[in-house]
């Protein structure tokens, strides 16, 4: 057994476990590379079918190929498909973009405030409408108890304090330090009722190993990691007022893991082009205590 095939194997493993032991499980998924990747062990894991919703947190600044790649994907596989949006934010226009407010208060604002009440179900839902393509309101407003993210501990400071199987308080507010000890695959999935747990099964993914899983299954992922002929593409997708691409020209899977394996951004973070870390100290581990992503 290979590295990328023991990462899958423990990925497998933590996404059975979870559907086990968690009632009203959903899957959050922000159409990067990572999310993708944990869609597609997700079906791996349960015979190329995925037995809770996808849900999608929609800030209405996405960058908009990002959107047509969701619904593109979600049609093709038959995907129970949701999506969260803080409309009154959005029509009141309190938004960064709009200048109301700076950009981690419209994080907080359009992700992390509309991931909680999209959680709880306090807020309408809009699931995917197979036989029309559109999205409806969803008349289940039961919480999501259980939430699988794609994180991995390398990306950023703060996620490397994560557990697989991470409590939260009610409201999804994190204690970094009250987090339970996981040793030689024993984990502790037996929490106090109202216990809100996100799950992370990518957790010892590096972004090499994404990248070469890709490759290897022959992933489809969004052309927004590619270069498209002006020697630029993303590393990080986000909101596109606050994300910017990074100088490279790969075009394939391929060759992103040979950037990858030279070394190329050994000295530059993986969000470097993600405006709200830099505005969060580098880091975000403050709005990640709220609930975010």
């Amino acid at each position: 057994m290979d590295k990328l095939d023991a990462l899958e194997s423990q990925s497998v493993y933590i996404l059975r476990e979870a559907y086990a032991n968690f009632h009203n499980l959903c899957m959050l998924w922000s159409i990067g590379k990572d999310s993708t990747v944990m869609l597609w062990l997700a079906r791996k894991a349960f015979g190329g079918h995925v037995p809770f919703p996808l849900v999608h947190i929609d800030t209405a600044y996405k960058i908009p190929e990002m959107i047509t790649f969701r619904d593109k994907i979600a049609v093709k596989l038959g995907l129970d498909m949701v999506y969260g949006q803080n409309k009154k934010a959005l029509a009141n226009k309190n938004t960064f973009p709009d200048g109301k407010i700076d950009r981690i208060a419209c994080c907080k604002t359009l992700k992390t405030e509309a991931l909680r009440n999209t959680l709880s179900g306090e807020w309408p839902r809009y699931r995917l409408n197979h036989k029309t393509g559109k999205y409806d309101v969803d008349e289940n407003r039961e919480p999501y108890t259980g939430v699988i993210v794609g994180a991995r501990a390398d990306e950023e400071g703060s996620r490397s304090k994560e557990r697989y199987f991470s409590p939260r308080d009610k409201t999804n507010n994190w204690d970094v330090g009250d987090q339970p000890p996981e040793l030689w695959n024993q984990f502790k999935t037996d929490f106090a009722p109202g216990t809100h747990i996100r799950i992370h099964p990518l957790l010892d993914w590096t972004e090499l190993d994404i990248w070469e899983y890709i490759e290897r299954e022959n992933i489809p992922i969004t052309d927004l990691y590619f270069d498209k002929g002006d020697g630029k593409r993303y590393r990080s997708l986000g909101c596109y007022p606050c994300t910017n691409p990074v100088e490279s020209t790969a075009r394939t899977p391929k060759e992103i893991v040979e950037e990858l394996r030279a070394g190329k951004f050994s000295r530059i973070a993986e969000r470097s082009g993600r405006a709200q870390d830099k505005e969060d100290g580098g880091g975000l581990e403050t709005l990640r205590r709220d609930g975010y992503m």
